[in-house]
């Protein structure tokens, strides 16, 4: 049956339905739209691409393969494809309504990420905003395998535990992660909190809503980019009053920089540090002969006027320079 002549199920079961309810007070419609204005996803984790992976990598502090070989904060230490988290931090509460959200965002998100690997390589000159239609005819799912959700809370959410039905919830063996049963989907929930309080589990610590527990965190984490920099003075300002608060993008980079220096200054590659420097940035404390060492003098004069090239020249050079050239032509 081609696409133009299908049957359209949907609409036929609707007006068997709206006939049979006929005269009860019911309104029967088909293909509702349930997506309100904004669906939005608490944080996304999506599995790179190897070359993706190399463009992106963060080469400030350590090798990559120290990097990879470094212990992960608890839970995440097998992600899978794509790792969809949902967080409610201190004074929010994570109950069944919160996790029944969680499955609806993993049912759309993964429809949503079905469809992108059907399509081609997006080309130079393509729209990254070009809005994703879902296919009129039938298509395939990515595995279920692929996809993982995580609930993230500060305390124990006692209130889920109530509302779920006996044993939903089972304690593995590292302290502070559970295994919750969310209909035929398992959810990773990760207790902050009950966390080991390790330099590995920093990145979790910052979010406890224990005092103790996130000042030794901001004395565990140890940065790995410009962001993580820009993340700690954050918390530090905000939690405690402390550490310098970057206002702009541009003071958060630079802070980040002299941070890293500071740290890490032995162990990083110094052209890739030189490549993520702005032009000022690397001319900065260069004497003007050290600038322009290297430089042809052609290149030296680009982009000087005819006055400045003439300016500080003997007038008599530049006479007898003007003779030479009137005898030559």
């Amino acid at each position: 049956m081609s696409r133009d002549h299908r049957t359209l199920w949907h609409a036929l079961l609707g007006q068997a339905l709206a006939d049979a309810l006929n005269g009860l007070p019911y309104n029967v419609s088909t293909e509702e739209e349930l997506a309100l204005r904004s669906q939005r996803l608490d944080v996304l984790i999506i599995e790179q691409r190897p070359a993706l992976q190399d463009l992106q990598r963060a080469r400030f502090s350590e090798q990559p393969s120290r990097q990879q070989e470094e212990q992960r904060p608890d839970g995440l230490e097998d992600l899978v494809a794509h790792n969809l988290l949902s967080f409610k931090a201190s004074g929010a509460v994570f109950d069944a309504w919160a996790l029944e959200e969680l499955n609806s965002h993993y049912v759309t998100y993964r429809k949503l990420a079905s469809i992108r690997a059907l399509r081609p390589s997006p080309a130079a000159d393509q729209d990254p905003d070009t809005p994703i239609v879902e296919p009129r005819t039938a298509y395939r799912l990515l595995p279920a395998a692929d996809f993982r959700s995580y609930a993230i809370t500060t305390h124990f959410p006692r209130k889920l535990i109530q509302q779920l039905p006996a044993a939903s919830c089972q304690r593995s063996q590292t302290p502070g992660i559970y295994r919750l049963q969310a209909g035929t989907r398992d959810v990773r929930l990760v207790v902050i909190n009950q966390l080991c309080r390790l330099p590995h589990n920093a990145p979790w610590g910052l979010f406890s809503s224990d005092e103790q527990h996130q000042r030794a965190a901001l004395e565990q984490y140890r940065p790995r980019s410009e962001i993580g920099v820009h993340l700690h003075n954050l918390l530090a300002h905000y939690r405690f009053g402390e550490g310098n608060m970057a206002h702009t993008t541009e003071d958060m980079k630079r802070e980040a920089r002299e941070w890293l220096i500071e740290h890490y200054l032995d162990q990083i590659d110094p052209e890739e540090w030189l490549k993520r420097l702005d032009p000022e940035a690397r001319l900065k404390g260069l004497d003007p002969e050290a600038r322009l060492k290297g430089l042809d003098p052609e290149a030296r004069l680009k982009g000087l006027d005819p006055e400045a090239r003439l300016k500080g020249l003997d007038p008599a050079f530049i006479e007898a320079w003007l003779a030479k050239q009137r005898k030559d032509h």
